[in-house]
């Protein structure tokens, strides 16, 4: 791929901006990046984050109540926002001579937001009718949520993005406003642009817009390591579900945590092998192949601030047990600790990843997104630009060294969902 046309301003208060041309459309992406997410959180006060991303909407003394959202839309924009792990992300696209709109919504949010009993009250209530939703009346998103915890003792990873209910009720105003406060600041964000822009005009405007924000004083958070795992973790979810789910994951490093990148770059490229479209392995052996299972999956985060899981997982077919989706999911993993991947199915898979990361390139939002988690998880940006020639690299030998170190019983747990009326 072609070098990125990105340029990097900081402001004397701490603000980054990057700024990525591209001039395909007459159009700009703007999201703002803050270092919080739910792997800052306490315990007893997990889901703050995501409570205040829900508050960062109801306005300032400038900008009062809904008006935010109606200004965007009345200049033909779309805007929203996503609260995840390691950030909180808020984003405008706009026809490109607006842009100055975004930034003068943001920067008065930034520090001016109007934090309200009655307000309060409502989102938080908004936010646990979504967790019912989503989470408590979900099986799947139920079982995940009780895997991740059972897989991490004290990585923060292993809390709830949108937080446990017992901690959600007894959330208050002032828990809220001293986490606005501390983390909302410019010494604690990024602001990214992505469109067809001139970078020092989009500084020049950030420094009017942003500029005058007074930083926080930002203590470093304590880090969380996950002590040893000492064997196989296990965990039977008995819920309203129609069908069977199996969850295995190995705790894995990640590019920011790894001994060696090279290492994290074939835990990725070993999850596209098992699961890189139609005709990887998941998909070839167990859905079409055997006809074991009705879906199969494998994932892992190369972009985190701690180390993860490599996860794998399966949905039996009527009459096929999850012990026997999970032995052939273990089945999977031997064959990749046993066996080189063979050079033309890896020369096959880099082929996709590349085409895949070109197509990618058509979203400016994705654009965007990359840049902004790149810097906000503790990477740089410049790394995207860096990925395929990092997996070009890799050979079938690391591949296998990386099976064969991390994808072990040690590492691993494994969750079952099973439907109510099963035993």
């Amino acid at each position: 791929m072609p070098p990125s046309t990105v340029h990097q301003y900081q402001l004397d208060n701490g603000l980054k901006i990057v700024v990525k041309v591209d001039r395909r459309a007459p159009v700009v992406v703007s999201q703002i990046w803050y270092k919080i997410g739910s792997s800052y959180e306490p315990s007893g006060a997990t889901g703050i984050s995501h409570v205040l991303e829900h508050m960062m909407f109801q306005g300032t003394d400038k900008v009062p109540g809904s008006e935010f959202s109606r200004i965007i839309a009345d200049n033909g924009g779309k805007e929203n926002a996503f609260t995840g792990r390691d950030y909180t992300s808020y984003f405008q696209q706009l026809e490109r001579s607006r842009l100055e709109i975004a930034f003068e919504l943001e920067a008065d949010r930034m520090r001016n937001l109007r934090l309200q009993a009655d307000d309060f009250k409502r989102e938080r209530e908004v936010v646990i009718e979504e967790r019912r939703l989503r989470t408590d009346d979900k099986p799947t998103a139920l079982t995940y949520e009780q895997f991740m915890a059972t897989a991490f003792n004290n990585n923060p990873y292993g809390q709830p993005i949108i937080g446990w209910m017992s901690d959600l009720e007894q959330l208050t105003l002032d828990d809220l406003q001293q986490w606005y406060q501390r983390w909302y600041a410019p010494n604690n964000a990024t602001l990214v642009v992505a469109g067809d822009v001139e970078p020092e005009a989009v500084f020049a405007l950030a420094k009017r817009h942003f500029g005058n924000l007074p930083p926080s004083q930002l203590t470093a958070v304590k880090q969380r390591q996950e002590p040893p795992q000492y064997g196989e973790r296990r965990l039977t979810v008995r819920a309203a579900a129609k069908v069977p789910l199996v969850l295995m994951g190995y705790q894995v490093p990640v590019l920011r945590t790894s001994d060696a990148p090279w290492k994290s770059y074939a835990l990725e490229l070993l999850a596209y092998v098992l699961d890189g479209g139609d005709s990887a392995r998941l998909s070839r052996d167990l859905v079409r192949g055997e006809a074991l299972a009705a879906s199969a999956g494998a994932g892992y985060d190369l972009y985190a601030r701690h180390d993860s899981l490599f996860l794998l997982e399966g949905v039996p077919v009527d009459g096929v047990t999850p012990a026997k989706i999970e032995q052939a999911l273990k089945r999977q993993v031997a064959e990749l600790q046993q066996q080189l991947v063979k050079p033309e199915e890896l020369e096959r898979i880099k082929t996709q990843l590349i085409a895949s990361k070109v197509y990618e390139q058509d979203s400016l939002f994705y654009q965007a997104m990359q840049i902004g988690m790149l810097e906000t998880v503790g990477l740089n940006w410049q790394l995207a630009d860096s990925y395929i020639e990092q997996l070009q690299a890799l050979t079938p030998q690391q591949l296998q060294q990386v099976a064969q170190e991390y994808l072990i019983d040690s590492r691993l747990t494994v969750a079952w969902l099973l439907p109510e009326q099963e035993s």
